[in-house]
This record gives structure tokens, C-alpha cells and sequence, in this order.
């Protein structure tokens, strides 16, 4: 480990010291999907009572509301979890942002909910990668970086409950937290290689409500105006925006009714993936056009629901010298740090549209994440809480990337 200093190996040390392999099982024993209210509840109070070891204010917030549109069109509120806030030393000179999240894909009926050590090793359990691993090294490496101490740092802490679905109720309290930070770091796993997430492409989600007119199909069909057919309209002209930079998928349609009844109701449920900013414009536009046309010529009632909740996020300068960072501070762990595009998304993507440089998968070595399947490499907990615990004290005292 040539190039690492005696601060930074009393701060490893301490890593060996840490429970993260015990924490990581008892948060992936909590079910804690996105509308797992309980769960979500028993999962925030675990983690303010692990996090609050760490100096400085930690409390839960309320979530910011949220509504969505159901399956008959109308448009009512979700429920969320809270979100953990933890703030340390904030007038300190060097100011970092830690992200996380508590939520995980798995409803609490989902057959998945066991953990288990698999022959070779692995750990196969709900969430255990993503990211109950990740939130478990992130205070190994929080831990560590107090017990040799840097009072020059600052930083906060945010684990929300609505990763998985958007942080819709949680995205005002990153950005405000991003605020004035000079690096962030979130922990979403790393691929089973060690590999990083570099530039993410964006996402928007919306459900569009189509409102015809019902009709008898058999006596007097052309009375009726056929929300289904209008929705279906839609749906090929939006996929007709299609192009290299701009994925679109129309996902799914609900509506409709009994077979000698003209649909007076659908709700098309569409996916953008923008590769850049110019692509967000692109598909905006030709969401309106799409809805206007159909609306036009079907004589129907268009309502479009939703956003462009997750901004592409590009390699910048100031991300391209954290990757740097990370890197080195790998090659001195004997690790090989390597980061490739991806087109998933995450609070990453939140953070970096704030002018954030941002590395967003400093968690766990891990795979097979939103299945069955998902397991960890237990073994990558100390790895990357050190890879996390020496970049963080190198930001800080330098002060800047």
C-alpha cells in the first residue's frame, strides 16, 4: 500500500475494527421496499441510531409530498418514509455530501426476503448490495475518518426512502444538502469487478390520462370516442421520437372495460432515457406535439402527468478529477479503479445537475440487484469503506479536487 500515509493507515485500522458485516445483515433483514411504510419506519430508526454515533445534529425528516395517477385517472397522494439528515461541522472550510438509500425493490409480500451465504462465499439477500452494504460501509468510513480526526471537514449525510422510485419526496433535500459541497460521494453498489458508473444518461416518467367518451359498441359506436385507440395513437407516435441519444418506451396502458363498451378512459404509462440535456428538450417537444395531435384528431381529452425527474449526468472536469481521485487512491490500495458510462440512474445524476462532481457507486462489490439473485462479495466491505475513508481525507485536506 505504497503511497498511503500514517493517518490514513491509523484510519484503515480502524476499518478492521468496524461491524459492517453485522449491520449489513440486520438492515437487509428489515423489508424495507419503497411503499413498506413499517419497514421503512424500522429501517430509519436503525439507521439514526447507527449514524447518530458519528458527531454533529442527525434527525428524520418528513417527506415532501407526492401524488401519482391511478389506474381510473385520478390523481392522489403517496405515502413515504423519512428521510435520515445528518449535518457535521458545517462551517468547516471543506464541505462533502454522503448519499444513500433505505429503500429497496422488494414489496413486503415479495417472495424474497431470506439472506444466505452462498458456496462460494457471496451473501444473496435482499437489498444487500443495494444498498444495504453500501449504507454499512458508508459509516465504517465516516467512523474511521472521526477516530483520527480532521476537524477542517465537514459534511451531511442523506439517506432517503424513495431512491428506487424516483426520490421524488426526497430530491429538494439533496439538493439543498448538495449546496456549497465541494465533492459527493453516493453508495450505490460497484459492479461485481469493482467497476464505477461513470456518465449516466437521464429518465423521465410520465402517465398520460386520455379521457373519451363511452359509447355502446354495437348500436351506436360512432357516438363514442375510443380512449383506448387514442391512447394507443399516442403511444406509436411517441415511440416514433425514438433515436440514438433518446430511448422511449411506452410501458404500459390502462383502461378499458367490457368488450360491447366504447373505452372512455386509458392511462398510457411512458419512459424517456435522454442521453444529454438537448435530448430532454427533443423528447418535451415531441411529448406536446404527440398530445396535441391526438387530442385533436381522436376528440379526445389529454392530460399529461410527470417530469424529467433525473437530469443526464455527464462527465465534467470537476467529476473527471474525483474519478481521478478515486482512482489514485485505489492504485495506492492496490485496487484497479476503472468507470465506464451506464445508462441506469440514480440521486448521482440529482446531485451532479446541482454543480456537484460526484462519484455515485462507492458501495459494495455486488450484482444480480433488483432480483432474486442479488448477492455482495462480503470481502468488499473493508475494501471500499478504505477506498471511501481515503478519499474522503485527502478532499479534506486539500481542501479541493
Amino acid at each position: 500500500m505504497s503511497g498511503i500515509n500514517a493517518i490514513e493507515r491509523d484510519a484503515i485500522a480502524h476499518l478492521g475494527e468496524s461491524p459492517m458485516l453485522e449491520r449489513t445483515l440486520d438492515w437487509a433483514g428489515v423489508n424495507s421496499g419503497t411503499a413498506n411504510l413499517a419497514g421503512l419506519a424500522t429501517m430509519a430508526d436503525r439507521l439514526a441510531e447507527a449514524f447518530g454515533v458519528l458527531p454533529g445534529g442527525c434527525r428524520l425528516v418528513e417527506p415532501d409530498p407526492v401524488e401519482r395517477v391511478t389506474v381510473d385517472g385520478r390523481v392522489e397522494p403517496i405515502g413515504h418514509g423519512r428521510h435520515l439528515h445528518l449535518t457535521v461541522r458545517p462551517h468547516a472550510p471543506v464541505q462533502m455530501l454522503f448519499t444513500g438509500h433505505m429503500d429497496t425493490v422488494y414489496p413486503a409480500d415479495h417472495p424474497f426476503q431470506q439472506i444466505r451465504t452462498l458456496d462460494d462465499g457471496r451473501i444473496n439477500g435482499p437489498g444487500i448490495a443495494d444498498m444495504k452494504g453500501g449504507l454499512a460501509l458508508l459509516l465504517a468510513a465516516l467512523e474511521a475518518v472521526e477516530a483520527v480526526g480532521v476537524p477542517r471537514l465537514g459534511y451531511e449525510v442523506v439517506i432517503n426512502s424513495d431512491e428506487e422510485t424516483g426520490s421524488f419526496s426526497s430530491a429538494a433535500l439533496v439538493a439543498r444538502a448538495a449546496e456549497g459541497k465541494v465533492a459527493a460521494l453516493t453508495y450505490e453498489p460497484a459492479l461485481p469487478d469493482g467497476t464505477l458508473a461513470g456518465a449516466r444518461g437521464g429518465t423521465g416518467n410520465f402517465s398520460i390520462v386520455v379521457r373519451g367518451r363511452s359509447a355502446h359498441a354495437g348500436r351506436n359506436p360512432d357516438d363514442g370516442r375510443n380512449a383506448i385507440v387514442a391512447a394507443s395513437d399516442l403511444a406509436l407516435r411517441l415511440s416514433r421520437a425514438k433515436a440514438a441519444e433518446l430511448a422511449v418506451n411506452p410501458a404500459r396502458i390502462d383502461g378499458g372495460g367490457p368488450n360491447n363498451v366504447v373505452p372512455e378512459l386509458a392511462i398510457l404509462r411512458v419512459n424517456f432515457r435522454p442521453a444529454g440535456a438537448e435530448q430532454i428538450a427533443r423528447a418535451q417537444a415531441a411529448l406536446d406535439a404527440a398530445a396535441a395531435a391526438v387530442a385533436r384528431e381522436h376528440d379526445v381529452l389529454v392530460e399529461v402527468h410527470g417530469s424529467f425527474n433525473r437530469p443526464p449526468k455527464p462527465l465534467d472536469p470537476g467529476a473527471e478529477r474525483l474519478f481521478g481521485l478515486v482512482r489514485t487512491v485505489g492504485a495506492d490500495l492496490g485496487l484497479d479503479i476503472a468507470w465506464k458510462a451506464t445508462g441506469g440512474v440514480c440521486d448521482g445524476n440529482n446531485i451532479a445537475a446541482c454543480g456537484v462532481p460526484v462519484v455515485d457507486t462507492m458501495g459494495v462489490r455486488g450484482g444480480a440487484i433488483h432480483s432474486s439473485d442479488e448477492f455482495l462479495f462480503p470481502d468488499s466491505l473493508i475494501e471500499r469503506a478504505a477506498l471511501s475513508a481515503l478519499t474522503i481525507l485527502r478532499i479534506a485536506n486539500k481542501g479541493s479536487l
